[in-house]
């Protein structure tokens, strides 16, 4: 499929200007601008009117030569710098911009001409040996370095590696989520009770000491102390909880 590489907003009115600009050979930074604007509109004036979108392109053109033939006919203006101003630079600007813009088309329609041209055949290279890599030479590797050299090459690149290293989350082990049922646990410590009459809180946990075996513990202990089964206290704050047991363990039932 064909690509169109000549666009659509460098056609019109500057393309009209660049042609009598170069049709009468005059300097494009040295307009005649009561020339060129006698020209461009003989040119508009047969052109067809049932376009709008395209003759009012070309109208507004019209308008800025007319607007800058009149501004050449007062005295100029002064600039800060005490320089002259130009009426035609802003136009002369656009006139190089689009002129270049369309030298660029035609190296882009060139190079797709080129491309139209152009043909490549696929690799028929076996994957064996397209795989292939040659076998390192050790010797021809190493050439003239030394052991020393080469003991500080390993050392840069051991430095390297630990630098990559988080010196904190590197020494995190491994987090795995701990199961503790609160059934398994209720009938732990109903047998433990039916021996006991009073017990140490830090006893009843028989060496389970993880966090979530402490909350699970305490859970119970707390059902326990709700139904009557048992009583808890505590001589300060942070002494021991001593629990006495209150009914028979074997009466207490699990419930969800």
């Amino acid at each position: 499929m064909e690509i169109c590489v000549k666009l659509q907003a460098f056609e019109g009115p500057l393309n009209l200007l660049l042609h009598l600009i170069d049709k009468n050979k005059v300097n494009i930074y040295d307009i005649p601008i009561v020339m060129i604007t006698k020209q461009y509109m003989e040119y508009i004036s047969q052109m067809d009117k049932e376009d709008l979108d395209v003759i009012s392109e070309f109208l507004v053109m019209a308008a800025t030569l007319l607007d800058i033939k009149s501004k050449m006919l007062l005295p100029k203006e002064i600039d800060e710098k005490g320089e002259e101003q130009d009426p035609r630079t802003e136009l002369v600007e656009r006139l190089l911009e689009y002129k270049l813009c369309k030298y660029i088309s035609y190296q882009l329609k060139e190079k797709q001409a080129c491309a139209e041209r152009s043909f490549y055949k696929a690799s028929t290279v076996p994957k064996e040996i397209e795989a292939y890599k040659p076998p390192v030479d050790l010797n021809e590797l190493i050439k003239d370095t030394t052991l020393i050299q080469l003991n500080a090459i390993f050392q840069d690149v051991l430095r390297r590696q630990e630098e990559k290293v988080d010196p904190i989350r590197s020494k995190f082990g491994k987090i795995e989520k701990e199961k503790v049922s609160v059934s398994e646990r209720f009938t732990q410590i109903k047998n433990f009770l039916k021996t006991k009459k009073t017990v140490a809180f830090e006893d009843m946990l028989m060496n389970n000491h993880s966090k979530i075996s402490v909350i699970v513990s305490f859970l119970v202990l707390l059902e326990l102390m709700k139904t009557g089964f048992i009583s808890v206290s505590q001589e300060n704050i942070c002494g021991d909880i001593q629990i006495d047991v209150l009914k028979d363990p074997d009466l207490i039932e699990y419930t969800k």
